[in-house]
């Protein structure tokens, strides 16, 4: 992480651009309308960002289908389109510092983090989707000598992509990375609180030699933008990442609408299971703390129910209590910061009212639990740390998308998978144990999209992710990705 550099001064220095991004083109919206965007680290007014409406997606979707129809990056061989987004890809790396600097701003994140994680991940993502463009092959089937039947996959056509704010580059790029690979055009429905990344990264795009219209950026309010999207009749599909109340409504735009297809990655409350014979619980509490507070705990994968061996609670929730003033919250400009600023009000409200349940429950606060930074014009909550949870109890149950975990205790294998279990969500896990029958058995036995074994976030774009029950459909990452932006086609010839 550069030190040389003053992001203070910089982000003093710098100019964001709020318009939409279409056809290739910075625009205003179609009614002039905007709404003003500030900062939650300090309060601080950024720019004026559009406020899209129906008229702006209709704009958008129309270039992207005309886009797609004539072909003009469907119709590129893969090799071309691969070096396009490579491309793509090391703009985005050329760019990072000022894209890091503008995430930051936007949504509150440490600018080590945006460095070092967000803009190095978007870019990683484009250059693997862009690699696995002209490594993908279609099929043959089996058949008689007098047929031949292939099997082909087809782009979509104009994929809409609705994401949230915890993530903003890096859940764009999930999206992006194999509709684009795949030969779709896409309209990105960025979240109105974290939208200036994404319209950044749709002039890069274009700067890269991605032609104009392919990919679009419509910034706006969920109930406007996100809603015309999600209505729109010629839209094939909706990828869509954020909680699970609005993944609810995705499914019913689309009945609706068109019947697109809805592929939705939404919240989580993911256990982390730590067995008595696991032995390191030290590391088991540094591993969890790091993270659960990593990105002020706004992650939907957020190990946010700490399972526990009875024989060993009592030591690992010290342990986890010491663990969590090491990530008090700070200037997420300084360099060193390791916890930034909530979002914006409303989530703070959010969280504290989740913090106030777990008292009125009679959870007991080991750590944490208070407001911090009062008078820097942002919102910032102290690491929190609950014991004495049950798994009815709200702060168990509901997720928080904040800086705030609950310690749970269970006596046998049997309990702790059933705990475990007994949630709406299916997101992630994690087991400790170095019996690797126990570490095989419970893994199977969970109902997650992702279970980690003594470890937790260890990661890469080769696996997919994804969850279970309400925690969504589809995954996101690897080659599986691209079943969500293609259709399988049969094509059968009579050999006479």
């Amino acid at each position: 992480m550069p030190h040389h550099v003053n992001w203070t001064e910089r982000a003093q220095a710098l100019k964001a651009d709020g318009r939409a991004v279409i056809d290739g083109q910075r625009v205003a919206a179609v009614d002039g309308q905007t709404f003003a965007k500030h900062s939650p680290v300090d309060g601080r007014f950024l720019t004026d960002v559009v406020r899209g409406q129906r008229a702006d997606i209709d704009a958008a979707v129309r270039s992207a289908r005309a886009a797609f129809e004539d072909r003009r990056w469907a119709g590129q061989a893969p090799a071309a389109r691969k070096k396009v987004l490579q491309r793509f890809a090391e703009k985005i790396l050329a760019a990072k510092e000022e894209l890091a600097l503008l995430e930051t701003l936007d949504m509150g994140k440490p600018i080590q983090y945006s460095m070092g994680v967000d803009v190095t991940a978007t870019a990683r993502c484009i250059a693997w989707y862009g690699e696995a463009v002209d490594k993908i092959y279609d099929e043959i089937a089996p058949t008689g000598d007098h047929a031949l039947a292939m099997i082909t996959r087809e782009p979509m056509g104009v994929i809409g992509a609705i994401v949230p704010w915890n993530y903003p580059m890096i859940m764009a790029a999930w999206k992006l990375g194999p509709a684009l690979a795949a030969g779709n055009s896409v309209v990105l429905k960025p979240s109105e609180k974290s939208p200036l990344t994404a319209c950044r990264l749709a002039e890069l795009a274009v700067e890269a030699g991605l032609p104009p219209g392919v990919f679009n950026v419509v910034p706006g309010y969920g109930h406007e933008a996100g809603e015309a999207l999600a209505l729109h009749m010629d839209v094939d599909a909706i990828g869509f990442t954020g909680s699970t109340r609005v993944g609810r409504r995705m499914l019913d735009y689309a009945g609706q609408s068109n019947l697109k297809r809805v592929y939705n990655e939404l919240g989580g409350k993911s256990a982390f299971l730590v067995f008595e014979d696991y032995g390191d619980i030290a590391r088991a509490a540094q591993t969890l703390a790091g993270s659960m507070f990593f990105n002020q705990g706004e992650s939907c994968n957020a190990p946010s129910r700490v399972l526990v061996q009875d024989s060993i609670a009592d030591d690992f929730v010290k342990l986890l209590a010491a663990e969590a003033p090491k990530y008090a919250p700070a200037d997420p400009l300084h360099p060193d910061t390791v916890l930034g600023a909530l979002v914006d009000e409303t989530q703070l409200k959010t969280v504290m009212g989740y913090i106030d349940a777990g008292h009125s429950e009679g959870a007991q606060c080991v750590a944490g639990g208070r407001q911090a930074r009062t008078d820097s014009g942002g919102y910032y909550v102290e690491p929190t740390v609950f014991a004495g949870v049950s798994n009815e109890m709200k702060i168990a149950r509901e997720e928080i998308f904040g800086p705030v975990t609950s310690v749970i205790r269970f006596k046998t294998e049997e309990e702790a998978i059933a705990i475990a279990n007994a949630s709406s969500y299916g997101l992630q896990a994690s087991v400790w144990s170095l019996n690797v029958n126990r570490a095989h058995r419970v893994a199977r036995a969970l109902r997650a999209g992702t279970v980690h074994v003594n470890q937790y976030d260890e990661d890469d774009m080769t696996v997919p992710f994804g969850g279970y029950k309400q925690s969504g459909n589809g995954r996101d990452k690897s080659l599986h990705a691209f079943d969500k932006y293609t259709e399988l086609k049969t094509t059968w010839l009579r050999l006479d």
